[in-house]
């Protein structure tokens, strides 16, 4: 098994992250230092050490929705000592970590996980999964910038994918508008909007596919049901 791979199973963090630490030197196979990212493993007979810590193959997948507030950054630690998503979880002893990245100002459906797989899935460009926000922002946007955004505009020296926007209602100087996009980019639609003249105020995830939020209160968390899982792993 990839070296990568083994460490996601045992729910170290996703595979793209686990690629991330071997490159930066802190993994040891045997005792020795590892940074080949096709390097493959015996998981019956080699000793995998990540941080100078032995990790294990864990049976046990857990699979959480989170709403997440804003003023917390979906990372497992931080080195500026901020609240992260992971000090919301109560009487959770496996360690999990987040599916992809909200910003510290954007709130909303949020999943962790420690099954290594369907979090590569989930946030691999190519499956273009579609996630859905709501967002209030500056002013009101015009047919030809709505039509704009949703032809792909050019943002940090790429083109975004097409994507879907709606006024959903207008307030004085902002409305309210629902977005969907297929990619995730860094503050992708803070950027879009921004691009297209129109500032995002606040925003907030609603969906991932047809995973939906629904009525969990701001800063609380579920299990994910069984047919949730499932929908998860098929989309």
């Amino acid at each position: 098994m990839r070296l990568q791979k083994y460490m996601a199973h045992c729910g170290v963090a996703s595979r793209r992250k686990c690629e991330e630490m071997i490159l930066e030197k802190r993994v040891k196979v045997n005792g020795e230092i590892i940074t080949e990212l096709g390097y493959k493993i015996n998981p019956l007979k080699d000793i995998v050490m990540v941080d100078g810590k032995k990790i294990r193959h864990k049976e046990k997948k857990i699979y959480i929705i989170m709403n997440k507030p804003k003023g917390y950054v979906t990372t497992v630690s931080d080195e500026y000592n901020r609240r992260t998503v992971i000090d919301l979880l109560r009487d959770v002893k496996e360690r999990v970590y987040p599916v992809g990245r909200l910003d510290y100002d954007t709130s909303g459906l949020l999943l962790l996980t420690n099954d290594g797989d369907l979090a590569y899935k989930l946030t691999h460009p190519r499956h273009e999964i579609p996630k859905t926000y709501i967002a209030t922002i500056k002013g009101n946007p015009s047919e030809e910038e709505l039509e704009k955004f949703r032809n792909g505009l050019e943002i940090d020296n790429y083109i975004t994918s097409k994507a879907e926007i709606e006024v959903l209602r207008t307030i004085n100087d902002r409305s309210l508008v629902k977005i969907k996009i297929y990619e995730g980019k860094n503050r992708q639609i803070r950027k879009m909007c921004e691009k297209i003249g129109h500032p995002v105020i606040s925003l907030k995830r609603i969906a991932i596919g047809d995973l939906e939020l629904g009525n969990l209160k701001k800063g609380c968390w579920r299990f994910l049901s069984n047919d949730e899982i499932e929908y998860l792993k098929k989309i």
